[in-house]
Formats: structure tokens, C-alpha cells, sequence
């Protein structure tokens, strides 16, 4: 199984300031962020040691990041003024 990073500033790298932005400005995205960066190492590092977990459950967890993803998504356009 392949493993690839998501991190968020490699996602969504025309958004990279503003990521670092609301990241220190806005408590509600940094937590988001945070969130969705534990959830991303704990896939990684599932992947990189092919951790007995089975795929309904692995699958979840990258259910929960895309979700994540989404929402920070929306929030980067929103704060950028729809330039995405």
C-alpha cells in the first residue's frame, strides 16, 4: 500500500500564508488544523508500518480527514474571498 502525505500546506499550497495566518489568528481553524494534522500522522504512520487495522476502520479514519479537509477547505476560500 502506498503512502502519501496530506499535509495541508502540500494540499493546498496557494493558500500556504494564509493557512500559517489563521493558524496563529483564529483559534477555531488552528484547532481544525490540528486536528486534521494528528489525523493525517495517525494514517501515516498506520500505512508505514502496515498496522493490523482492518480497511472498514482505516477507511473512517480517511473519511475524517477528507472531512476535515473539506471544512478547512471551505474556510481558506471563504477568508481568501473566493479565490481558490
Amino acid at each position: 500500500m502506498g503512502v502519501s502525505k496530506h499535509e495541508l500546506h502540500e494540499e493546498f499550497p496557494q493558500f500556504s500564508q494564509l493557512i500559517d495566518q489563521l493558524k496563529q489568528d483564529d483559534f477555531d481553524f488552528r484547532e481544525r488544523f490540528k486536528q486534521y494534522a494528528e489525523l493525517d500522522q495517525q494514517i501515516e504512520g498506520l500505512e508505514l508500518r502496515d498496522s493490523p487495522i482492518g480497511d472498514d476502520s482505516l477507511h473512517q479514519l480517511k473519511q475524517q480527514r477528507l472531512e476535515l479537509k473539506d471544512n478547512l477547505y471551505r474556510e481558506l476560500v471563504r477568508q481568501s474571498g473566493g479565490a481558490g
